[in-house]
C-alpha cells in the first residue's frame, strides 16, 4: 500500500481496571490538532473488560470513532493478549498515526507493534507537529529529549506507515469535555491466537500510596540541591500546606536519597504541568527544565542570580530559600487568617 492509504489519527486510550487514565485525554487533545491539519478523524482504540459504556466519554474529549474490544481476555494488561488485538485494529484499519501514552503499558505495548509492523518509533516524545517534507507530503515529526536532555531530537518516519510515537503524561493539553458531542462507537473482536499466551497474571499486589501523584497537583512546591536534607523539605511542606499544593523534588535530591522517586521532576522523572510551580534552590539543569517548563506560572528561588531557572521562571527571587519559604509560609498564613 502507498502512504496516502493511510488515514486518520488513532489513539491507544489506556485504562486500568476500568478507569480511563488521564494520559488517554492529553493524547486525544494533541490527536484533534493533528487530525485537523491533515484533514482527517481522531480514532480511539478501547480495550478492556466491561468499559464499553465509557466509550461516549472519550467522544466527548475529541474522538470522532471509539474502536472497543471489551473481551474477557482483556481484564488484566498482559502483552501478548493486547498486542494482539490492537495489532489486528492497525492492520485493517490502516491508520496514518498512532499515539501511546508513554506508561508502563504503552512502554511495553508499543515496540511490540512497531516490531510486528515493520514500523518506526519514536519514544518519549514531549512536542509533536505535522510538517510537509521536499514533495509536500505531510509527514508527523515527534520531537523527544535526547543525550540525557542535552538536546532536543526531531524524528521522521517518511517511508513507513504508521507513524507512532509514545508521549510523556502530563505533556500534551487535553480538551475542553464537550458532554452530548457525537461520535460512532465500533466494536471489534479480534481472533486470539491463545497458543502465545504464554504468561498469566498470578496475583495483583497493589503499592501502598502514600505519595500523591504529582503530575496530577495543581500546585507544586519544588526542591533541589539548594534544600539539603529533610528538614528543608519540611519547611517546602509547610508552604505547600498553606497553599493546597505538594512538594516535588529534583534528580539530585532524590539520588541522595532524601526524596522518593515518586517525587521526582524532570526527564527521568515526571513531566509536570501545574498552574503555580515553586522552585526552590533549583538550578535549572536542562533535564529538569523539560519535566516543568510548560507550567502556567513558574516562581524560583535561588540564592545564585545566574541560575539557569530564573530563565523560564515567571517570577523570581534571589536570596537564600531557608529564610525566604518560612517567611513566605507565615506571610500566607496571616493573609489566610489563620
Amino acid at each position: 500500500m502507498e502512504k496516502k492509504d493511510y488515514k486518520n489519527v488513532f489513539v491507544f486510550a489506556e485504562q486500568r481496571e476500568g478507569v480511563i487514565q488521564p494520559v488517554a485525554f492529553e493524547l486525544l487533545g494533541k490527536a484533534r490538532d493533528l487530525a485537523d491539519v491533515l484533514g482527517e478523524k481522531v480514532v480511539a482504540i478501547f480495550l478492556g473488560y466491561g468499559i464499553k459504556d465509557q466509550a461516549q466519554t472519550l467522544v466527548e474529549y475529541g474522538a470522532d470513532e471509539v474502536i472497543v474490544v471489551d473481551t474477557p481476555e482483556l481484564k488484566d494488561y498482559l502483552s501478548e493478549q493486547y498486542s494482539q488485538a490492537v495489532y489486528q485494529i492497525i492492520e485493517e484499519r490502516k491508520p496514518n498515526i498512532v499515539l501511546y501514552g508513554a506508561t508502563t503499558i504503552g512502554r511495553d505495548m508499543a515496540p511490540r507493534l512497531a516490531s510486528r509492523l515493520k514500523a518506526g518509533l519514536t519514544a518519549d516524545c514531549t512536542k509533536l507537529e505535522i510538517q510537509p517534507d521536499k514533495e509536500g507530503e505531510l509527514d508527523l515529526h515527534s520531537t523527544r529529549p535526547a543525550f540525557g536532555g542535552n538536546l532536543m531530537a526531531t524524528i521522521v518516519c517518511p517511508n513507513t506507515r504508521p507513524q507512532m510515537s509514545t508521549v510523556r503524561p502530563g505533556v500534551m493539553q487535553k480538551m475542553q469535555r464537550q458532554p452530548g458531542r457525537q461520535g460512532v462507537v465500533t466494536e471489534f473482536m479480534p481472533k486470539f491466537d491463545t497458543s502465545k499466551f504464554k504468561v498469566k497474571l498470578v496475583k495483583t499486589i497493589k503499592a501502598d500510596k502514600q505519595v500523591a501523584d504529582i503530575s496530577e497537583a495543581k500546585i507544586l512546591v519544588s526542591g533541589g540541591r539548594g534544600v539539603h536534607n529533610k528538614e528543608g523539605f519540611d519547611k517546602l511542606q509547610a508552604l505547600a500546606d498553606v497553599v493546597g499544593g505538594q512538594v516535588a523534588s529534583s534528580r539530585a535530591m532524590v539520588d541522595n536519597g532524601v526524596m522518593p522517586h515518586e517525587c521526582q521532576v524532570g526527564q527521568t522523572g515526571k513531566t509536570v504541568r501545574p498552574t503555580l510551580y515553586v522552585a526552590c534552590g533549583i538550578s535549572g539543569a536542562i533535564q529538569h527544565l523539560a519535566g516543568m517548563e510548560e507550567s502556567d506560572f513558574i516562581i524560583a528561588i535561588n540564592k545564585d542570580k545566574f541560575a539557569p531557572i530564573f530563565s523560564v521562571a515567571d517570577l523570581g527571587i534571589v536570596g537564600d530559600l531557608h529564610k525566604i519559604v518560612p517567611m513566605l509560609t507565615e506571610r500566607l498564613k496571616k493573609e489566610a487568617g489563620e
